[in-house]
């Protein structure tokens, strides 16, 4: 899998991430660290424990992270979670919004590894 390929698979835009940081190789250094980002699992965990302001800004950064990134897809679900949360609340509509961040997490973090498997050690 290419790492153009792997934006196609994970919804996101490599033009425009080529566009913003010049180089491949560089793109590809920090796609590959984006798994590791703790990011999500603050997400995850404040969202388990009601905690909105952490919830919030677990989102708020995954959203910036992907904004850079061009992982659009997972950046237009975070955003909306993102906004849901900003008043320090649930919504009737955070857990559906969320359950939308986990799908899109999901794929980008799945087609990272198939990329990151792909590459030559």
């Amino acid at each position: 899998m290419t790492l153009s390929e792997c934006y196609a698979a994970l919804g996101g835009d490599y033009e425009e991430v080529l566009g913003r940081l010049r180089t491949e190789s560089l793109v590809q250094k920090f796609v590959l660290k984006f798994p590791s980002d703790p990011s999500f699992r603050l997400l995850e965990d404040s969202l388990s424990a009601e905690n909105w302001s952490e919830a919030f800004r677990g989102a708020h950064t995954i959203k910036g992270v992907c904004q850079n990134l061009s992982f659009t897809a997972l950046y237009r679900s975070s955003a909306l979670l993102c906004e849901d949360l900003r008043n320090g609340s649930a919504t009737p509509q955070t857990a559906q919004l969320a359950a939308q961040v986990r799908e899109d997490y999901r794929r980008t973090v799945d087609a990272i590894d198939v990329f990151g498997a792909a590459l030559p050690v």
